[in-house]
This record gives structure tokens, sequence and C-alpha cells, in this order.
């Protein structure tokens, strides 16, 4: 668990990190803003695709408390790769409505990839130490 402090405290303190994620939160509204323009606002046509983009910002929302709060670093792994899917699913379907937004989805989509494969390493190292019966 020091390893896991240590590693927030480093990510919190590195000001890049933070300009990155605020970039990508930026982007990401701004395409959600494409679509929902392309699709005349929020109606029947809308609810998938924005339904979608609602779904996988509640789950990268819900990530930082189940990993850094909770120290789920499992349940941290299982949060990022549904947020994954999520926005993959996001993106695909954005696709045909408004394909610049489609494509400012996948440094989003690097970025959960990297962000997994870190998250899948951290829980690998750091086996949780079960009190015996």
């Amino acid at each position: 668990m020091k390893l896991l402090h240590s590693l927030h405290l480093r990510l919190a303190s590195i000001s890049t990190f933070s300009f990155e994620t605020e970039v990508q939160e930026v982007i990401q509204k701004y395409s959600s803003y494409l679509v929902w323009k392309e699709l005349g606002g929020f109606n029947e046509k809308s609810v998938v695709p924005l339904g979608l983009y609602a779904g996988q910002l509640a789950l990268n929302w819900a990530w930082t408390p189940v990993f850094f709060g909770a120290h789920k670093m499992g349940w941290g792994l299982v949060t990022l790769l549904l947020t994954t899917g999520t926005a993959t699913a996001t993106a695909a379907s954005w696709y045909s409505i408004n394909r610049t937004a489609a494509y400012l989805m996948v440094p989003y989509l690097a970025w959960l990839t990297m962000a997994s494969a870190l998250n899948y390493r951290i829980w690998k190292d750091n086996p949780s130490k079960k009190k015996p019966e």
C-alpha cells in the first residue's frame, strides 16, 4: 500500500498529468457538443450516443475513489476496462454522426489503455495480504 500511496502523491504532484487530464476533458466535452449539435439536442436520436458518453464519464469518475480511496486495485482495473469499453462504444456510435467527434476520442482511448496497463501492473505488484485463519 505504501507504493500505491507514493504513486498517488507523485501523480498528484505532476502538473503535466493534471494538464493532460484537463485537455482530455475539454476535448471530450467539445466532442459531445458536436454530437449533441448534429443530432439537434437531447432527443430520441441522441439517447444512445450521449447515454454511452454519460456512462463512460460516470465510470471514469468512479475509478479514483475505487483505486485511491478504497485501495481496491483489482476493482479499479475492472472499472478502467469497463470505462475503456464504454468509451470505445461511444466513439463507435459517434462515428456515423460526426467523424471529428469520434476521432477526438482516440487520445482518450490511448490514455485509458495506458492507465489500464499501469493499474494492472500495480495490482500485480501489490498482492493483498489476507489474514490467516
